[in-house]
């Protein structure tokens, strides 16, 4: 994949959960993987259309949900991943997305993004792009994943 798209969607992440209380972000790889994502327990799928089409799919493990969840709704301590912490991750999403395609536009590439949809479970999906970018990420020690389903238009 581009790297340009990578590093946008990478970036975005750099800058946003710092400002949601995250401080600690790392990234841990980024690789081309084939069309099969196999996702852990908490998925925010959000549409691309533009210069770009695609998905770009934000993982996390129930736990992670949760901790970020909590973190965003000012350090809550969260027992269970009820609507309200679900709703901040599906926020989390759309603010991540928004952020890569402002970046993006900063680069003459025009895109926008749809509203998320959360999934809560264990999913194997096959990916309309031959080829997914995997950028896989730590947020405050939890693992987190970015995977990159886009094509030039």
């Amino acid at each position: 994949m581009n790297t340009e798209y990578t590093e946008a969607f990478f970036n975005s992440f750099q800058n946003v959960m710092p400002q949601l209380g995250i401080e600690s972000v790392r990234l841990i790889d980024i690789q081309d993987i084939g069309s099969q994502i196999h996702t852990p327990e908490v998925v925010c799928i959000i549409g691309i259309i533009g210069d770009l089409r695609g998905n770009v799919i934000y993982a996390m493990s129930a736990d992670a949900a949760k901790k970020i969840a909590g973190t965003m709704m000012g350090g809550m301590e969260l027992d269970e991943f009820d609507e309200i912490a679900q709703s901040a991750v599906a926020e989390l999403g759309n603010m991540l997305a928004a952020n890569a395609c402002t970046e993006l536009s900063q680069i003459k590439i025009k895109v926008d993004v749809s509203t998320p949809t959360l999934m809560v479970g264990t999913f194997s999906v096959s990916a309309s792009a031959e080829r997914v970018t995997r950028i896989e990420l730590a947020a405050s020690d939890f693992p987190f994943d970015i995977f990159l389903s886009l094509e030039k238009r």
